[in-house]
């Protein structure tokens, strides 16, 4: 029987791309907040403004485009109602659906985020790819490999309560 080798981990990588990514989302949570917005007003906005064309912009769609719970995002989208950046209405079709759509208000503030964005992109841009392009690549530049990892019953490695699969009595 032979043994398969082990993929080695570069964590060196993973650590840079991840450091890229929150330099860059570090910058859009600054440049939405000096904007007067918070960082998940801006995220609905442009999700909302982004949208594949054959796709509506209603509230579920926008929690699942965030990532967030639908009540989440309906108390999101009352607050951006309430600064006069989108509006919302009852779907025809189903009058339970709420529709939504930019004001003038916040189409413009979106296109002055976008701008600054796409500006910070192109000095940020090429160390995010390059930073992408490092931490998938096939040949890896770590030591350390998927051998050195802890197992899961050692002590540098403390087991975790799984409380999703916990049976409750």
């Amino acid at each position: 029987m032979t043994k398969t080798p082990r993929r080695r981990i570069d964590y060196l990588a993973l650590a840079d791309f991840r450091y890229e990514i929150r330099r860059f989302l570090n910058f859009s949570e600054t440049a939405a907040r000096a904007a007067g917005i918070e960082p998940h007003q801006h995220q609905a906005l442009l999700a909302i403004k982004g949208l594949p064309a054959q796709q509506i912009a209603t509230v579920g769609v926008l929690a699942e485009r965030l990532q967030i719970r639908h009540h989440s995002a309906v108390e999101l989208t009352h607050r951006l109602e309430t600064k006069g950046l989108i509006l919302r209405s009852r779907g025809q079709a189903d009058r339970r659906e709420v529709l939504l759509r930019l004001t003038l208000r916040g189409e413009k503030l979106l296109q002055e985020l976008t701008l600054s964005h796409r500006g910070e992109l192109q000095l940020a841009g090429p160390k995010l790819v390059a930073a992408l392009k490092s931490a998938i690549a096939r040949k890896r530049r770590s030591r350390s490999t998927v051998d050195d990892l802890p197992s899961a019953g050692s002590a540098s490695y403390p087991r975790r309560r799984n409380y999703k699969t916990r049976k409750v009595r």
